[in-house]
Parts: structure tokens; C-alpha cells; sequence
């Protein structure tokens, strides 16, 4: 595509939805460079895109700044109605083989189970749990429940056991290790999607879109990526039961730590009296506020291996 036939493309209603879902998922997936350079290209759209440049410009200028090496392809050419269907059955397809194998290869399981048990590179157990999630079988509740509660493994692996063990039917209380200490949850109650998560932790992320809505709006894009992992990471723990609590004080200081913590991340910026006015913390909230802020620091520099 030429430089001036990029000036005169004029993006319509569903060409720019298709667009804005695919810079959603680069964010999501943290592929900076990619979503530098799709927004580059709807910088020089018009028609529907208009309305959007003030936003895209600002979202654009912060990426440049907190990730200035990113890189990624500037070729996005036009919409195409295959390439939408294609991304939107891209979990269907994966699926599909899943079961395909497991369908015409008996030891597809006991294989995936036993590469679980003796691995220890966390992508590997992501990869292996990504895929059980997709069969149903009876070695499977048993034998994870056993390599649960045999040692601790990162938290974001441990979450994504809970939700296989969910998806196979499983009932009754799971344990697992963290920092030293067993804990318990009940397998069926785990979420499998956010959706599913008690409505305390979405209230957070809609005080947290509130706020930024006029002082930092694009800040909700990376809000939500990461206040998802975090209620994972934290999920069965005594942080977690606070993070559920569904009432305004919990979702002001829980909404403040993640909005202070995304501040530093992306700005740099350290102060947070600005923060605690928007978020109303009073010396009450206080305390609880800044045990939220060091949890969630801490989170940040924890490894979160790629979930598939």
C-alpha cells in the first residue's frame, strides 16, 4: 500500500471495530511493537476513524515512552471479512485438534500428564494445561490434584490447574502450596473466565475506568490486562478475599493501588497524593491502601508465563 493511498483510506463502522478488537488483543498479548505501528496506520484514516485520533495519538505517544524499543510490522493493509473470521475461530481450531489427538492416540493423555509431572519450565506447564482444558478424561482430576499438592509452582500455573480442574467436574476442596503454606479452595467455584469473577473485582476495574476516563484515558487498556492477572495470582489467598469484598472502600483502595501501580509502570511517577484524593483514601483506608500498593509491586516483578 502507498503512502497515498494510506492518506485517502477511510475506515467504516465495521472495518474500525475489526481494527480496534485486534489493537485490544496486541495490548492484552503485550505485543507493543504491533500495536505502535497499527496505530500509526489509523493515525492516517479517516471517515469513522476521525472521531478516534485524539485518543489513538495519546495511547500511541505513552507506548513510544514506556516501551521505546518495541517494534512490529507497519503492513496491515485492508480489512478482510476472512481474516476476522479466521481470528475469531482460532480457538476453535486449536480445540478441535486437541480432541482430535486425544480422539485418535490413547496415550495423548497419560503422556501430556506424565510431561507435567516431571517438567519444570512454567511456559511447559502452561502449554500442557492449555490443552488439557480442552478434553475431558478420568486421569485427569486425580493426577492433578496430586501434582497440586505435591510442591509450589508459580501462581498464574496454579490458577490455570484450578480451571482445568473446574472444567473436568471437579467438587470438593483442592489444595495447593503457597509461600510455604497449603491452601484450599473449592475446585467448582474457580472462574474460568473474568466474567465469572465476583462482581467486587469488577467494581475495581470500573472505578479505576471512572478515574482515568478524564485524566489518562488510555490507561484502561493496560487496567484491565493487569488487574486480571493479579485477582489470578491471587486467587485462594487472604489478599484475595479482600480484593472480593464488594462494597466502595474496598473497590477505592484496591482501584487506587492499581491505578498508583500503572502510573509507575507506564510514567514513571512515584508520588500518589494525587491518587489518594481522586480515590478518596482517608487515613482509615490508609493502611490497607498501602498494604494493596506492595502487594500489587510486588506482583509486578514476579515471571508470568504465557498463557495458551
Amino acid at each position: 500500500m502507498t503512502d497515498g493511498t494510506k492518506d485517502n483510506l477511510v475506515l467504516f463502522p465495521k472495518t474500525l471495530d475489526y481494527y480496534q478488537i485486534q489493537l485490544t488483543k496486541m495490548l492484552e498479548t503485550e505485543r507493543y511493537g504491533e500495536a505502535k505501528a497499527l496505530l500509526f496506520f489509523l493515525l492516517q484514516c479517516h471517515g469513522e476513524a476521525d472521531r478516534h485520533h485524539t485518543e489513538w495519538q495519546a495511547l500511541l505517544g505513552w507506548l513510544d515512552a514506556a516501551f521505546p524499543d518495541a517494534a512490529g510490522s507497519s503492513d496491515f493493509g485492508l480489512y478482510d471479512e476472512q481474516d476476522e473470521d479466521s481470528d475469531v475461530d482460532e480457538e476453535d481450531i486449536f480445540k478441535r485438534k486437541v480432541m482430535e489427538r486425544n480422539d485418535s492416540d490413547t496415550e495423548y493423555i497419560p503422556q501430556l500428564l506424565a510431561s507435567l509431572y516431571n517438567g519444570e519450565d512454567p511456559e511447559q506447564q502452561m502449554l500442557i494445561l492449555g490443552q488439557l482444558m480442552h478434553i475431558t478424561h478420568p486421569d485427569i482430576e486425580l493426577s492433578l490434584r496430586q501434582w497440586l499438592g505435591r510442591e509450589e509452582y508459580i501462581s498464574p500455573v496454579q490458577f490455570r490447574a484450578l480451571q482445568v480442574l473446574k472444567k473436568q467436574g471437579a467438587s470438593g476442596l483442592v489444595s495447593f502450596w503457597r509461600e510455604g503454606e497449603s491452601l484450599s479452595v473449592e475446585a467448582s467455584d474457580t472462574p474460568i473466565t473474568f466474567s465469572e469473577f465476583p462482581q467486587g473485582i469488577h467494581h475495581v476495574l470500573d472505578r479505576v475506568r471512572q478515574t482515568a476516563e478524564v485524566s489518562d484515558p488510555t490507561l484502561s487498556y493496560f487496567a484491565e490486562e493487569m488487574w486480571k492477572e493479579c485477582v489470578e495470582v491471587a486467587y485462594g489467598t487472604l489478599i484475595y478475599k479482600g480484593m472480593i469484598e464488594d462494597n466502595d472502600s474496598s473497590a477505592d483502595l484496591w482501584g487506587a493501588a492499581l491505578h498508583q501501580l500503572l502510573i509507575e509502570k507506564l510514567h514513571g511517577k512515584q508520588g500518589d497524593e494525587w491518587i489518594k484524593e481522586q480515590y478518596t483514601i482517608t487515613n482509615e483506608l490508609r493502611f490497607r491502601y498501602e498494604q494493596a500498593l506492595r502487594w500489587l509491586r510486588q506482583y509486578s516483578i514476579e515471571p508470568h508465563p504465557t498463557q495458551s
